[in-house]
């Protein structure tokens, strides 16, 4: 008897378009590809076919990095966001302080409203 594995979180299902890939996945790889060939097209003259290849690599690899990577759930652009809010936007340190509303009526309160009455009279 065939054995289908079925997930017991359907949430973390997607949907694939085309060559198994999300649709995030294709907006992504299709514009690296559109900013990494003419960059190679353009740099190969200039650089030789090595030099334009790592240049076309290193282009696109954002775009892939976009398109594959995922924490937790979270996609690529949403962590570095959460990333820069958390290290470089929000104040890092947050003190504890409290405000005594009883500080009128501890001890040094009474005395010195003893040593003003004494000074009066």
């Amino acid at each position: 008897m065939p054995y289908v594995n079925v997930p017991n979180d359907l949430s973390k299902i997607k949907t694939k378009l085309a060559f198994n890939l999300t649709k995030r996945q294709l907006i992504c790889f299709g514009g690296g590809t559109a900013i990494g060939i003419p960059t190679y097209l353009l740099t190969r003259s200039a650089l030789g076919g090595s030099g334009a290849l790592f240049l076309m690599l290193g282009v696109m690899l954002p775009a892939f990095l976009m398109a594959m990577y995922e924490w937790d759930g979270l996609p690529f652009e949403k962590m570095g966001g959460n990333i820069i809010r958390a290290r470089f936007l929000r104040p890092g340190v947050r003190p504890y302080r409290t405000e005594n509303i009883y500080a009128p009526f501890t001890g040094k309160e009474e005395t010195r409203i003893a040593k003003n009455a004494n000074k009066k009279a």
